[in-house]
């Protein structure tokens, strides 16, 4: 138990818990009278009669006291003593002995007895001098545990300041060091030796030394501490034995050292000794602030000024030119077809076509214009201090014709192409908000009137853009308000004479524009994120419509197209299967159909997607094939069912014009790969004879009929009742799976 935890100080005359008292003398009637004499006194009394005991007791208990008798009858007293001493036992001794010889004494205080108590004739003083020798005791302890406590805390400061990350050195009244922690070596490249007695402006870069004048000279008036920044010099040794410097930025703390010996408030001044000072090393988190900095203005894929920056500079362009009387050019500039190279190479290959077009701007602007990456594909730049509003259509040529220069992308040479809006400050808006939207309705105009070129905003592109953002709006609610349906066109197999599946292509019933193609909505819909709620209604509707025939007795199978965004999303894959599942419908009666250049754009993430369907059992068909960058190694890796040869190749089959040697290739790959080919847009018999003579025997299109909605497409499937009408052919089979397309005739 820590003594000092349950002692108590003289003043309350005794102690807070029992103090551990042993008497050790051979006469019982002593050890008796001893007891009676000490009890009351908050002492827990242990008595024995030899020295063996005693020292047994002493070696297994906590003793504070022992009050020891010469003569025992095994071992001397002073034995005990001298066995305490050598083992440096903490237990005080008092002397209690007959005998008379005062040598007897001084030997025992000289072995370390804290007193001699004579017996019988001192023993009334044995209360007093109990007390004393516990008190006493309890003073050499604490003040072994102080002086304890005090080396340790100067061992742990010496520690503390030696091994501490920061650099700690104190100055005298003159600015020069005192002492200096061995950070300064790792730190500045310094020894201690080198700065003992230096000045400490000697470390201290020449710009920031009037700084640390300054804080040094507020330490000397004031006893306040001072946090400043500043660069420390570093000692590096080159190679030609000469000294390089090169500095590191430090957070400088330093409070006065003060004499406290005298309160006289007028001899502050002559009591000030020097400075303690602390220098904690944050270039790191420096060049990190200048790094989050830079990041938070600038675009890390180009390195341009981002739109928070733009806008600041474009602002203060404005302002400027107010005061200058001259016409501030905002210019936006979109790439043309650049999703086709994302598409076709890959997002990386588009990362690296942004960096050069962004190389090929900054060439085309001043050194006082400010270029921009606004993100996608999309620039912007503030063109300040025009002196006429035309001088603006001198940087959108330059431009023009910048791009006319190919691009490398993937090693191969690329046209790229821009569309530039352009809107004037004050003309054409008042706020950087309302010049950005300006720019952009002039921009969009490009874009329709057939892109790369360029124009001045106008206020009649004011009414096409807010028809724009109507239409956004009216989509947002074309879901709720059911306003989507759903077109079917058929899938015939001319050698089996039958429809093999139908097309579900989407329709919006517009409440002002009437039936709208998903040309009209579907770039706005992937815009605005919109095209998933589409999506979602799609896969739903068609679902329903496949279980509604599987129960009339017809297993046409239906194929849905897909946004190539839409395979970003990370629940597709269990969205389609379950849509499946819950109906209770054979997974190869949906089809989903994928664009070509899809392939391309993340071949990892969207196999892994496709080959999840397709060991589900649902079909994969690609679109328009042929009309992409797709090579044979994609077909073989992906899990296709299906090709449908693009109508551009179907529409050029026309009487006496050689068959498009791509027809025959895309057939003959078709079959290498154990896949079925369906041709598009056959809209003649003539189409229709040519593509059955080389082995298509898959097609849809106008020819057959075109996309029609749900009630008229079950009457092709026969749901509906419907007289057969022949055309000039036999009757066609049908059976529960596949239905004869002369009831798609009697339909048309």
């Amino acid at each position: 138990m820590n003594f000092l935890s349950r002692k108590q100080s003289k003043n309350t005359n005794w102690f807070e818990q029992p103090q551990r008292v042993l008497i050790v003398d051979d006469e019982p009637r002593m050890r008796s009278s001893l007891k009676q004499l000490l009890e009351g006194k908050m002492l827990e009394i242990l008595e024995c009669e030899t020295g063996t005991d005693a020292i047994k007791i002493l070696g297994n208990g906590d003793i504070d006291l022992a009050l020891l008798d010469i003569n025992l009858p095994d071992i001397s007293g002073l034995d005990v003593l001298d066995w305490i001493t050598q083992i440096r036992l903490q237990t005080s001794v008092l002397m209690v002995s007959a005998v008379d010889s005062i040598e007897y004494a001084i030997n025992a205080m000289r072995k370390g007895a804290v007193d001699f108590v004579r017996k019988p004739d001192e023993l009334g003083q044995i209360q007093h001098k109990v007390e004393n020798a516990l008190y006493r005791r309890c003073l050499e302890q604490s003040h072994t545990q102080i002086t304890s406590h005090l080396e340790h805390s100067e061992r742990l400061h010496r520690f503390l300041v030696e091994n501490s990350p920061d650099l700690i050195y104190t100055l005298d009244n003159d600015g020069c060091f005192v002492f200096v922690n061995s950070r300064i070596e790792s730190l500045l490249g310094f020894s201690r030796n080198e700065l003992i007695g230096v000045h400490y402006s000697s470390i201290i870069h020449e710009e920031d030394r009037e700084l640390t004048q300054l804080a040094f000279n507020e330490c000397r008036t004031e006893n306040i501490s001072n946090t400043s920044e500043v660069r420390l010099k570093h000692k590096i040794s080159g190679c030609s034995n000469r000294s390089e410097e090169h500095y590191i930025v430090a957070m400088l703390c330093s409070i006065g050292i003060f004499n406290e010996s005298t309160k006289d408030e007028n001899l502050v001044s002559q009591l000030f000794s020097g400075i303690y000072c602390v220098a904690r090393d944050i270039t790191d988190r420096k060049l990190s602030e200048d790094i989050i900095t830079f990041q938070a203005l600038h675009d890390q894929l180009t390195m341009l000024p981002n739109r928070r920056l733009y806008y600041d500079h474009l602002e203060l362009a404005m302002a400027n030119s107010k005061r200058q009387g001259c016409f501030v050019g905002v210019m936006f500039i979109d790439l043309d077809r650049f999703k086709l190279v994302n598409d076709t190479y890959g997002h990386s290959q588009g990362d690296e076509l942004l960096k050069s077009v962004a190389q090929r701007l900054r060439q085309c602007v001043r050194s006082g214009d400010t270029l921009a990456r606004q993100g996608g594909d999309e620039f912007t730049i503030v063109l300040p201090g025009l002196l006429q509003t035309e001088d603006a259509a001198i940087v959108a040529n330059k431009i023009l014709d910048n791009f006319k220069l190919p691009f490398f992308v993937a090693g191969q040479e690329f046209r790229a192409t821009a569309s530039i809006g352009i809107a004037i400050f004050p003309r054409d808006g008042d706020s950087a908000d309302m010049l950005m939207k300006s720019a952009d309705i002039a921009m969009y105009k490009v874009k329709a009137s057939g892109k790369n070129g360029f124009q001045y905003f106008a206020t009649e592109m004011n009414s096409c853009y807010h028809e724009r953002i109507s239409l956004e709006n009216e989509l947002r609610q074309a879901i709720q308000n059911s306003e989507l349906e759903l077109y079917y066109q058929p899938k015939i197999n001319i050698q089996e004479n039958c429809i093999v599946g139908m097309e579900a292509l989407l329709r919006w019933n517009h409440p002002v524009h009437g039936l709208l193609n998903p040309g009209g909505f579907l770039d706005i819909a992937e815009e605005t994120g919109l095209v998933s709620a589409i999506t979602d209604w799609v896969l739903e509707e068609a679902c329903n419509r496949l279980l509604r025939w599987h129960r009339l007795g017809v297993n046409a199978s239906i194929s849905i197209n897909i946004s190539p965004k839409e395979f970003d999303r990370e629940n597709l894959v269990e969205l389609i299967i379950n849509s499946v599942m819950k109906r209770n419908i054979s997974p190869e009666l949906l089809e989903i159909e994928i664009t070509e250049n899809m392939m391309l754009s993340d071949v990892s993430g969207i196999l892994s997607k496709l080959r999840r369907l397709r060991e589900y059992g649902i079909r994969i068909s690609i679109d328009d094939f042929g009309t992409g960058y797709s090579s044979l190694n994609y077909l073989r890796q992906f899990p296709i069912d299906c090709i449908k040869i693009d109508q551009s190749f179907v529409r050029d089959l026309i009487p006496d014009i050689e068959v498009s040697p791509i027809i025959h290739a895309i057939i003959g790959i078709a079959r290498g790969f154990g896949m079925h080919v369906v041709a598009e847009g056959v809209e003649t018999a003539y189409q229709l004879e040519i593509l059955s003579e080389i082995g298509c025997y898959e097609m849809q299109g106008y020819f057959f009929s075109r996309p029609v909605p749900t009630i008229d497409a079950e009457k092709m499937l026969g749901i509906t009742p419907t007289p057969v009408v022949h055309i000039g052919k036999t009757a066609l089979k049908s059976n529960d799976s596949r239905v004869s397309y002369d009831n798609l005739r009697a339909c048309i």
